[in-house]
């Protein structure tokens, strides 16, 4: 009777084994495939058009005389463009007096009082050598073709376009990157490796970000 005993629980103690390494197995699958998605997500950029190669002749922004002008296209509400903010102020402190930054926040048409003066806007206000405008129904984001927040595009003193993309590695990671050190390299070299590199950020357009 005590080994038929013995014998069943130490059937049960091996079911309640194979139960809980099987638990455990789902859950670490679970977690791989949560943490594959999410570094997939923050290493994937998004699509765009290319930016015109003469600044826009119906823009309102204003170009800065004999200096390289750079634009910034933010969603106000996007919060991978906060390391983009970030980047920029950095950039800018590299490289005073060689350029000219206009932040332009997008403001939908139907959109309240206000709703584009986000932490974003007064980060990016703050920063010496930026302008922030309001981008009203992204007119300005539609001639200049962009379409996620935290493209930057760079252009020289005569208008030619030197550079378009992002100036992060992935969505919401600041550090070293490709898209800045392709900027001071224009502004200090007059040359860069890379022109174009990736934007990782929300749409301009999508009303799920809106």
């Amino acid at each position: 009777m005590r080994l038929l005993i013995a014998k069943i629980i130490r059937a049960s103690l091996k079911r309640q084994q194979l139960v809980l390494i099987a638990a455990g197995a789902l859950w670490f699958s679970v977690v791989g495939i949560g943490l594959a998605r999410l570094w997939g997500y923050e290493l994937s950029p998004s699509d765009g058009e290319a930016p015109p190669v003469i600044w826009p002749a119906d823009s309102k922004i204003p170009r800065a005389a004999g200096r390289a002008t750079l634009v910034m296209l933010v969603h106000p509400h996007c919060p991978c463009t906060r390391a983009s903010i970030g980047e920029l102020a950095l950039l800018m402190a590299h490289c005073q007096g060689q350029l000219t930054a206009q932040v332009l926040f997008l403001k939908p048409a139907d959109s309240i009082d206000g709703w584009e003066k986000t932490d974003l806007w007064h980060s990016a206000a703050t920063i010496p050598g930026v302008n922030v405008m309001v981008d009203d129904a992204g007119r300005e984001a539609r001639r200049f073709r962009a379409q996620t927040s935290g493209q930057t595009i760079l252009y020289d003193a005569k208008g030619y376009l030197l550079f378009s993309g992002g100036i992060t590695s992935s969505r919401g990671h600041s550090g070293d990157n490709f898209g800045r050190s392709a900027i001071r390299s224009l502004l200090t070299k007059g040359m860069a490796e890379r022109t174009e590199t990736f934007v990782f950020g929300c749409s301009l357009f999508n009303r799920h970000s809106e």
